[in-house]
Formats: structure tokens, sequence, C-alpha cells
């Protein structure tokens, strides 16, 4: 299936029921903002600049890929580049009948925006409120995170186990699709796993992270983002957007506090929050909003047949968009794995 042809309509000419989806952190790099520099909704930069008191355009446009690894730094560049690529598709009418949101992580608060639950002054503070916390939790408490590949579920839950019945911290982080599990926890516990995964004929590939991100490990985040989740008011109505920590969809802002709280320490349900999207609510179309195809290669795995419109850059838009040329000649479908970071299609996933 090419790009263009995931734009079309559903069987019987009906428009698709669309899904929008956005990536965690782990898509960041270096200059990702150059996509975006030239369109009418840069003069969001500004705004969120404001919002948060960090210099967005800077990070956007200059910052090396080193400084792009620092949390609250990485989560403040991705959010912003999503609300750009948000704003932009919907402007050139290409995000069509959505009926749910969702997003990996860091994504879920850019979804929560989509969807109308905050507007963009309190998702920007949220962010960079959750970014800053997360940072100097994995300051206090040092660990690291690792992909598990050739292992199934679970066979990876009970790995997990032996090492925890050791003594040993560790947890499973993100479940992102078939095959693509992600552990969180010290550097000690991962490394033993390491070695079971290795007797038991599989892999452990450690992710360039600067924490053990969804794990109890985060726990001392919750005091500052609870306090920042307490400055907000969310929507009383929304689009439905499908929470990380179970997979379900919410329409309304009453448990958005409490959700986002436990996100901080529990695994993303990433695979079921697509067959969610895909089996409960219908979605045959998923628009992938911000820099990178992470989103879009898992999505593939998951939800066989369903249409995927990956929107990294104005250029892609703009090919996404275009009139249909008769007889051109067509890219050929991107892989899966395209635009992946880390191991089997896995974003580094905060």
């Amino acid at each position: 299936m090419t790009d263009r042809e995931t734009t079309g309509g559903a069987p019987g000419g009906e428009a698709p029921r669309t899904a929008l989806v956005f990536p965690g952190q782990g898509a960041q790099k270096a200059g990702m903002g150059e996509a975006w520099r030239d369109t009418p909704s840069w003069a969001l930069v500004a705004e969120v600049s404001e919002y948060t008191g960090i210099d967005v355009e800077e990070l956007l446009l200059k910052a090396d890929d080193e400084t792009l690894r620092r949390t609250d730094l990485a989560q403040i560049a991705v959010f912003t580049t999503e609300v750009l690529a948000h704003r932009e598709a919907e402007a050139a009418g290409l995000l069509g009948d959505v009926v749910a949101c969702a997003g990996h992580s860091l994504g879920e608060y850019t979804a929560l925006h989509a969807a109308g639950a905050l507007p963009l002054a309190d998702t920007a503070r949220l962010v960079a409120a959750r970014g800053r916390a997360m940072r100097a939790c994995a300051e206090r408490s040092p660990g690291t995170m690792a992909a598990v590949v050739r292992l199934g579920p679970e066979t990876v839950a009970a790995l997990v186990a032996q090492v925890q019945e050791d003594g040993g911290q560790v947890w499973i982080a993100n479940v992102n699709a078939p095959g693509a599990i992600v552990l969180s926890g010290t550097a000690e516990a991962v490394d033993r796993l390491a070695e079971l995964a290795v007797e038991n004929e599989g892999k452990v590939i450690r992710l360039a992270v600067g924490g053990a991100f969804h794990s109890p490990l985060m726990a001392p985040a919750a005091d500052d983002v609870r306090e920042a989740l307490a400055a907000v008011r969310f929507a009383p109505e929304h689009l439905p957007v499908v929470a990380n920590v179970d997979a379900r969809p919410y329409a309304s802002g009453e448990r958005w506090r409490e959700l986002e709280l436990n996100q901080l320490t529990s695994p993303v349900r990433w695979e079921e929050s697509v067959r969610t999207l895909a089996d409960e609510l219908g979605c045959t179309r998923f628009v992938e909003l911000g820099p990178g195809r992470q989103l879009t290669g898992m999505i593939r795995r998951i939800a066989k047949g369903a249409l995927t419109v990956p929107v990294e850059s104005s250029a892609a838009l703009a090919k996404l968009t275009a009139p249909e040329v008769p007889e051109a000649s067509e890219t050929p479908e991107t892989p899966e794995t395209a635009g992946t970071s880390g191991a089997s299609g896995t974003p580094v996933p905060r």
C-alpha cells in the first residue's frame, strides 16, 4: 500500500473512520523543526515558548542530538512538532472523519489537545512540568530501558518475574506490537534479564534513554505532575482518547488526572490501544502526526489492512494532499521498520 493509497476512502465510498495518533519521546532528531518552519502554523512555536519559558525554536532548529536526549527538552520539542503537524494537516483537509485519538506516552498529551480535552497553553505547561519531573526523578533514581526481541510476551513476563524474585528491579514498560516489548528498571536488573534472555534464545538491546520510565522508579515524579494537573481544567466532553494505562477510550475529563499520574509508573499498552481503535471503535485509517514513522510501523503489524498516513513534514503533507496525477509513478511503501528508533520498531518510550 503506497502513501497515496492511504488517503483513499472506505469501501462503498464512505469516509473511513480515522484515528489520530501521536508518537512519544524518541522520535526527536536534530533540525526537525525545519520541516515546518515555512508553514503558517510556525507561529505556534513562539506561543509554546511563552507558555513554558523554553526557547522552543532554538530546540527545533539548532539543538543537536545530544541536547535533545535530555528528557525535558526532548518532550517539549516533540510535542510542539506534533502540534504543528496536526494544525497543518487539519488546515489541509487531510484529517477526515476523526472518531478518536491516541498517543504513545508523551504523545498522549498531544492526543488530549487534538481531541479538545485541553487548550494549547495548558497542554504545553503540563508537558513541560512532566518533562522536568521525570528528568529530576531519573537523576535521583538512575535506571535504563531495553527492547526485547525474539521472545513472546509470556516468556518475557516469566523472565521479569524470575529477576524480581531475586530482588531485581525490572518491569515491562511497553507492549508496543507483536514481538516489540520494552523493559524498564535498574541497569543491574536489566543486565541480569539480558543474560536470561540469551539462555532462552532471545536478545535484549539497551536503549539510549535517561531513566527507567513507565516503572515504579518514576513514582517520585508524581507529586510535581499531580500539582501541574491540578492547575488545568479538562473539558467535560471531548473526542475519545484511548488511554495508555488500560487501552480504554475516555471522552470526558473527569478521569484524566488519575490516568496521567498512573501513566508515569505503568506500562504503555500500545498494542491493545491500537486494537481498541480498530476493533472496538471501528477505525480503519490511522494518521500519525509528528516526527518519524514509529507508530505507523507498529500499526501495520497490529491492525492488518488498516490505512496508515504518516505526516512527518510539510513536504509529506503536500504530497498527500496534492491532486492525483494520472499514470504518475508512485513511491514504494515504506517498510514497517522505516523511521523507527530502537529495536523491532520500538520508539524510546516516555
